[in-house]
């Protein structure tokens, strides 16, 4: 049954509300411990958040952040040690000049959209508070060209995303590949929401608003992304063609949408040779998205290119325990030994601020009227103050001195003893840092090695976490470019594995194959790849431990040749400020001796300079000398075959001769023949071995 338009966003609304209000309860109670560790180690007094607060209310609140410069160290190691993504060929073939154009795009397109900074968010909200997340959106190359239409992938931060992104509650993988939806929340003020959407939210209808969400409160408007899967049925032509080594039938598949895209694909395809032999209607995956409120449906923004969802969450630690996802990361189960600290720094400042001067004890009638001058004793020094004496019992004058004396503060010993136990937890629980920070200059460089190693462990799985984030982006924007990115002959910008490099492919551009036949190169409509990520080394002493192995090695090498090698391989592993072009300078030697395995760019300019190199003379002399023996060579061989044709008639002569002549003379021919058939084959056999002296 057909439904109206407004029916149809109505359900819509209905269940985007329904189900964000669902996943959002399953982790709520994990997402609000996530943001509470973020603030603790991030901002300043958020370390005494919650009842700990009201308990030392009016008393000296300090803060030893010892978190923070774990979280710091554990973030500066991912941004000093980059994951990067490599497209490679399903079937393992080298050399697919196509996956290396979607190498090059790919990083084209984090440069120009400054995708470390989505990177970075992402990274450093999953290691403080255990989750964070960043998103891919197709935008226009030129917002203020009307008449341009080409789009370009960016991928962009989602910031506080344990606040803001809520995956499908059903969903187990951990890069979410299995969500059927996806929600993103972001706030606005009510005057930037009526401006917005030109609609006041005081006219509502009060029962939209009964969620355990609260999608309006009289500060804060809530707005929402709703991502949601849907199975799009399309019809497929298949066309067949003869594939270049003639032996298998090639096929192409072209949906019904493209050729409607473009009416002369077909014509374009039966011109080389393909064929229609079938049709198929098949399902497909697709990604269809809503601008929601708590009213309504803002905005239907329709499909979207690519068929998986484009939001990459991002973990730190993350485990199932009954049923409900959890994750967090290096902050929670060090909370407490760093409040512990904060509590027992503050009591022991509270303490130390106490006079540690024994001060006098005296009846209210002894400073009366001299109270201000002991009061400013302190601060003036007064040389001497004032007591008033006092009368006994009996009516007599007793002495002008004090009725007793204070006690100077003293710390217990318990607190001590828990201080120096809270500093050894929080060292187990974060890592050793100052094994890895105050390394002395005398320690063996395997010493060095080992402390390095025992802190990379503690990394490494936030590390293999961003690594399949990583992938997952790289997917999605695979599945989006093979959508995007079909303009024929569109020409664009390109980078380098260096991440300097810039380049430039052209897309859907026609050309001739090895056969002559017409092809379509750069055509990433066939772009299905696989994504595999490249981690950097975990950490600097990784490069300064090769070093010091190559340098060990060159000492027990007495080979000249190993020895250059091994010296080029440990300069190029060198670190410090201005090396990048002695680096790039050993490079080069590494890869015109055969060590290093070349880049693209590098095969390129290698056979760019083979072909513009000019020719040595020796080179040139010794090959005109090969050339002048060889055509010696066929010479002497063409004159052996006349000399064996010239011997051939000569015989056929003499039996024509001998057969004229009588019996009696038949035996002096035939010894004539015998002679003069022994010379010609002498002289046969020494015009072969002269060729091959010479050669």
């Amino acid at each position: 049954m057909t439904i109206s338009k407004e029916e149809r966003l109505k359900r819509v609304h209905e269940r985007a509300l329904r189900e964000f209000d669902l996943d959002y309860t399953a982790v709520y109670e994990e997402r609000k411990q996530c943001l509470a560790d973020r603030r603790m180690y991030s901002i300043a007094g958020a370390q005494w958040e919650g009842p700990l607060s009201e308990q030392f209310a009016n008393k000296p609140k300090f803060e030893l952040n010892k978190i923070h410069l774990a979280v710091m160290r554990i973030i500066s190691e991912y941004r000093n040690n980059r994951i990067t993504v490599d497209f490679t060929s399903k079937t393992g073939e080298d050399g697919d000049d196509l996956a290396d154009v979607c190498d090059g795009l790919y990083r084209a397109d984090e440069q120009d959209s400054g995708a470390q900074e989505a990177y970075d968010n992402a990274y450093e909200e999953a290691v403080g508070g255990g989750f964070g997340a960043y998103r891919l959106r197709a935008c226009y190359e030129n917002e203020s060209d009307d008449d341009d239409s080409r789009q370009r992938i960016r991928l962009e931060p989602i910031f506080d995303a344990d606040s803001s992104v809520f995956f499908d509650r059903g969903a187990k993988r951990q890069d979410k590949s299995d969500a059927q939806h996806c929600t993103v929340i972001y706030a606005m003020t009510p005057e930037a929401y009526k401006d917005e959407y030109d609609e006041d939210t005081n006219s509502w209808p009060k029962p939209q608003l009964n969620w355990f969400f609260d999608w309006w409160t009289p500060r804060v408007v809530y707005v929402a992304e709703y991502y949601e899967i849907e199975m799009v049925s399309e019809l497929v032509h298949f066309y067949r063609g003869i594939s270049l080594d003639d032996s298998e039938p090639n096929e192409l598949r072209v949906t019904d949408e493209e050729l409607k895209a473009n009416p002369e694909k077909d014509a374009e395809l039966r011109a080389r040779g393909f064929q229609e032999v079938r049709q198929k209607r098949i399902k497909r995956q697709r990604v269809h998205k809503y601008i929601v409120n708590g009213n309504r449906v803002l905005e239907d923004c329709g499909l979207l290119a690519g068929e998986y969802i484009p939001i990459v969450p991002v973990y730190g630690k993350r485990w199932y325990v009954d049923g409900i996802e959890r994750c967090m990361g290096h902050v929670r189960l060090a909370k407490d030994a760093q409040r512990l600290k904060n509590m027992i720094v503050s009591w022991l400042a509270e303490i130390s601020t106490m006079s540690p001067v024994e001060k006098p004890i005296f009846a209210p009638e002894q400073i009366a009227g001299h109270q201000q001058m002991w009061a400013d004793d302190p601060v003036k020094r007064y040389p001497y103050v004032l007591v008033n004496p006092m009368e006994g019992p009996d009516g007599s004058t007793l002495p002008p001195q004090p009725i007793g004396y204070t006690k100077a503060p003293s710390v217990p010993p318990a607190l001590a003893a828990l201080l120096q136990i809270t500093e050894q937890d929080l060292q187990d629980l974060l890592g050793n840092q100052q094994a890895g920070e105050e390394l002395q200059p005398n320690m063996s460089g395997k010493a060095v090695e080992l402390v390095q190693n025992r802190l990379d462990m503690q990394v490494f799985i936030y590390m293999s976490n961003m690594a399949k984030a990583v992938k997952r982006g790289g997917e999605i924007w695979l599945s989006m470019a093979r959508e995007l990115y079909t303009e024929d002959e569109r020409k664009m910008k390109t980078l380098a594995s260096d991440g300097q490099t810039a380049g430039s492919v052209v897309l859907q551009q026609p050309s001739i194959g090895e056969e002559g036949e017409q092809i379509t190169k750069n055509d990433l409509t066939d772009a299905t790849f696989d994504v595999a990520v490249d981690v950097g080394p975990s950490s600097n002493s990784r490069r300064a431990a090769l070093v010091r192995a190559v340098t060990g090695l060159l000492q027990l090498n007495t080979d000249p040749e190993t020895q250059q090698v091994l010296t080029s391989l440990a300069i190029m592993n060198l670190e410090g400020e201005g090396l990048g072009d002695v680096h790039a300078y050993f490079r080069n030697k590494l890869v015109r001796a055969g060590v290093v395995q070349p880049s693209e760019e590098e095969k390129a300019q290698l056979q760019q300079e083979a072909a513009n190199q000019q020719p040595d003379p020796n080179a040139q002399y010794l090959m005109a000398a090969a050339q002048k023996q060889q055509a010696d060579a066929q010479k002497a061989i063409a004159d052996t075959q006349l000399s064996h044709a010239n011997a051939d008639k000569a015989q056929a002569d003499a039996l024509k001769t001998l057969a004229s002549i009588d019996t009696a003379n038949k035996q002096q021919v035939l010894d004539a023949i015998s002679l003069l058939h022994g010379i010609l084959a002498s002289g046969a056999q020494t015009a072969q071995t002269a060729p091959a002296q010479q050669q």
